[in-house]
């Protein structure tokens, strides 16, 4: 997909659990190609969008369609790729015995399995058993997994949280270069320096999108050259979202 089209477009997309809406009628656009950050506070109802991207959320309506197709076909498998915040590797394997088994799964091959590993730093710990992996450790294991296949979307939950700040920047520095290479990114973050990394920004409160542009563009909008104040005046309702 070329950089300058669109990766997810979203329209009217409301996701209810029991009687209760959690989204209320989302519209926006990813464009392709980029690092797009997800943020708001807890309980906004950022892994709910994540999860109805990927096709995993229930009673979802309206429309989301992800890759010009809608969210959740069985097509959209191998080119879509979800990070949970939980581990998603078995403990009880090694790294390199994971990531041979979802390459298996993909039909990736052995080449893609090193480059995954070195992309985030764990050749080294290839041969060590996942549950004996510190937090950190373990989620660079499920990024590496995510990796495996070239997928064209990368979603991604708070994938740097545990991490010391020399790793954030190298993981940083490879999610930039997956973009260039024009794989999209959507990367759900409570940091804001993170958020400046990021080309664009969703920003969620209480399941509604109040506002989206990039760093700066945000910024200038809350007259502020300050993104953690930006948030939480946009956050706080001092601004008309």
């Amino acid at each position: 997909m070329q950089r300058g089209s669109f990766a997810v477009h979203a329209d009217g997309l409301t996701v209810s659990r029991g009687p209760a809406e959690v989204l209320h009628g989302l519209s926006f656009e990813i464009a392709a190609g980029r690092v797009t950050g997800l943020l708001g506070p807890s309980g906004c109802g950022k892994t709910t969008l994540m999860r109805a991207l990927v096709g995993v959320q229930r009673h979802v309506s309206g429309t989301l369609r992800v890759l010009g197709e809608q969210a959740g076909m069985p097509s959209l498998r191998a080119r879509v790729a979800y990070l949970t915040q939980a581990p998603s590797v078995y403990g009880d394997l090694t790294v390199r015995e994971n990531l041979d088994y979802f390459a298996a799964i993909l039909g990736a091959g052995a080449a893609e399995v090193r480059q995954a590993l070195d992309r985030v730093e764990l050749s080294a710990l290839g041969d060590r058993v996942v549950r004996r992996l510190s937090g950190g450790e373990q989620a660079r294991a499920s990024l590496a997994s995510a990796l495996l296949g070239e997928p064209q979307l990368l979603v991604l939950d708070e994938p740097t949280v545990g991490l010391d700040p020399v790793l954030r920047r190298q993981l940083w520095r490879l999610f930039a270069e997956l973009a260039a290479g024009g794989t999209t990114l959507l990367v759900s973050s409570h940091v804001m320096d993170e958020a400046r990394r990021c080309e664009e920004i969703l920003l969620l409160r209480d399941g509604r999108l109040i506002a989206r542009g990039s760093p700066d563009e945000l910024a200038r909008r809350t007259g502020t050259e300050d993104l953690d104040e930006a948030f939480l005046r946009l956050v706080g309702g001092e601004l008309d979202g």
